[in-house]
């Protein structure tokens, strides 16, 4: 028999995957404006809560736009970031305290601030953009909740290719298909993690209760620079690969972490295995065919 989830966000570009993945084992009750729920609304939210049987609620609406949740910032509270990261998390942790039910909140390595080398779970959050602010927020809630939960930050998620949005990966494949040239930041450094990586750990998180907060992270952290060489690569892309400075690329535009390598050391003691960008990028390529 299949378990019941109560899901956010199953319609973006991570839910729709983690749902395909995950459809054999797992019933997903989906939450969203596609099925009449809006997170912000809090009483039509509690009532989706009360009718479901779930015990668990995988947490995953948010608005992620990282330029446009900057903008949201001059509207402050009132602005869709806000409504949605903050208020909209608040109403699922009170909701689901409401009804006993146990939390997996999906947060992102825009908590940090993007100074340290390298962030393990025990690190102070310290977010430099609204995106990250706002979601940090939901952390806080959640943390100071007196409810079963578990916080998960990804980076960078990647997959195959689809018909929900393109993810970094096959926009990169896009523009340089089309322009037959890539601007490429040399002084930024993320950790890309493959979406079929993180529907594997949620398997275990969904089933299993494991408090706390983990990084659900690919096993490898490089330069934007170097991710879209090993892209073209892969995909034998013979375009033009720019080098420019974070400085340059986002001028105008939400200020970004520096460094954000992440340490996934902590769910590999769960023997929890996550790829490389380079495996990563060997699997999405035989599934794009």
């Amino acid at each position: 028999m299949k378990k019941l989830v109560l899901a956010t966000g199953l319609s973006g570009l991570v839910g729709t995957r983690i749902a395909e993945i995950l459809a054999d084992s797992f019933e997903f009750q989906d939450l969203s404006l596609a099925t009449g729920i809006d997170i912000s609304d809090k009483s039509r939210l509690e009532k989706a809560f009360e009718n479901s049987s779930a015990d668990v609620v995988l947490h995953m609406a948010a608005k992620t736009d990282v330029d446009g949740c900057e903008d949201d910032k001059l509207l402050g509270e009132e602005g869709a970031a806000w409504l949605v990261n903050v208020v909209g998390t608040a109403n699922v942790i009170e909701a689901a305290k409401n009804t006993g039910k146990r939390i997996i909140y999906i947060s992102t390595d825009f908590v940090f601030d993007g100074t340290r080398q390298i962030y393990t779970e025990d690190d102070e959050p310290n977010p430099v953009s609204w995106y990250g602010f706002t979601k940090f927020q939901g952390e806080e809630i959640l943390k100071k909740a007196d409810i079963d939960s578990t916080i998960l930050r990804i980076a960078y998620p990647y997959r195959n290719k689809n018909n929900i949005r393109s993810d970094f990966v096959h926009r990169i494949i896009e523009v340089m298909g089309s322009s037959g040239r890539c601007l490429a930041v040399t002084d930024h450094i993320f950790t890309p993690t493959f979406i079929d990586d993180i529907a594997a750990a949620l398997e275990l998180f969904l089933v299993r209760n494991l408090p706390g907060i983990y990084h659900v992270v690919g096993s490898s952290s490089l330069s934007t620079y170097d991710a879209v060489k090993l892209i073209a690569d892969i995909y034998s892309l013979k375009g033009v690969i720019t080098p420019i400075t974070r400085e340059k690329y986002f001028k105008n535009r939400a200020f970004r972490p520096f460094k954000l390598a992440l340490s996934n050391d902590k769910i590999r003691k769960l023997s929890l295995s996550m790829n490389t960008f380079l495996q990563g990028l060997k699997i999405i390529k035989k599934q794009d065919l």
